[in-house]
């Protein structure tokens, strides 16, 4: 590890991210003791304490917050410095760090990752997968791929596709429990019902016409993951609100049908959001505008089978 001020700074960031000295070794691929000396260092430079730490993690102090806070800021200062100084290379090479979805982040944007890494093998790609949304300014996070509205008015954001959220079953659950006609008649079927962040549990919120309406659901089951729901519908245990985009391929199979497809839930796009600075680095710009290219091509597809 290089004993200058960027690398404590790095490593107190990525402290600030895990809240584990163990964690920050394995991510920097040296020794729990390194790490534990590398803090102490750190502190005796300062002179002043920067963590309280017990047997299994650490929490910042007063000092260690404001430290972190000014940490995080410098970086992102040293990076666009960078960015900026190298803009007229003609290879886009660096470090970017994505961040996305659980389920969407593995089974759509790691393959696109790993797509992207072949057109840039000198760019660096990081990508994390979370059930929430995390702080893009504070995390140093180049970009967040995410469907739904903006989380936070410090971002800007890209809409890379549109996309609906529509109401779905199998045949045979549909053969067996019949379809429902109206939206009350969802309150004598079984949903399946995806547990999203803090969304009401059961709260289906739909539109038609353009005109708002809520529906209280109910079902023996429910996920926080959205594959596993999506499984459980195919399976014929119900009806489920799910993205467009998860369910072309079983919509032009037959696999799924919409049911109710006058009623939809649009706040479903999908957006990259990144921290509202004015130069933005070429690579995260490339990887952005290929995400665009990749999700047009496809996602007017997806549109289409819905229909």
């Amino acid at each position: 590890m290089k004993n200058d001020l960027t690398s404590y700074l790095e490593f107190f960031v990525l402290l600030g991210r895990y809240g584990s000295l163990s964690s920050v070794a394995r991510d920097m691929d040296i020794t729990p003791p390194a790490a534990t000396k590398r803090l102490a260092q750190l502190e005796a430079r300062l002179g002043v304490r920067l963590v309280n730490r017990t047997t299994r993690s650490v929490s910042l102090t007063a000092e260690g917050e404001t430290f972190l806070h000014y940490a995080t800021r410098i970086l992102a200062e040293v990076k666009e410095m960078e960015d900026v100084v190298s803009s007229s290379r003609s290879v886009t090479r660096g470090l970017l760090r994505v961040n996305a979805t659980l389920g969407f982040g593995r089974t759509t944007i790691a393959p696109l990752v790993s797509e992207f890494a072949r057109r840039h093998p000198h760019v660096e790609v990081q990508l994390d997968v979370t059930d929430r949304p995390i702080d893009l300014v504070e995390s140093g996070v180049d970009l967040a791929i995410r469907f739904g509205e903006l989380p936070d008015k410090r971002l800007i954001a890209r809409r890379i596709m549109t996309n609906r959220r529509l109401l779905c079953a199998s045949p045979r659950y549909l053969e067996k429990q019949g379809t429902p006609a109206t939206l009350g008649d969802l309150a004598g079927h079984q949903c399946i019902v995806h547990r999203q962040n803090d969304n009401a549990y059961g709260i289906w919120r739909l539109e038609r016409g353009g005109e708002a309406h809520s529906v209280k659901v109910h079902g023996m089951l429910s996920s926080n993951d959205g594959d596993i729901v999506l499984g459980w519908a195919l399976d014929g245990h119900g009806i489920l609100l799910r993205s467009e985009w998860d369910l072309a391929k079983y919509l032009e199979s037959g696999r799924l049908r919409v049911v109710l497809p006058e009623f939809v839930q649009p706040l479903a796009d999908l957006f990259v959001y990144y921290p509202n600075k004015r130069n933005q680095s070429a690579r995260a710009r490339a990887f952005i505008d290929f995400l665009a290219e990749r999700f047009n091509r496809h996602g007017a597809a997806a549109a289409q089978s819905a229909e």
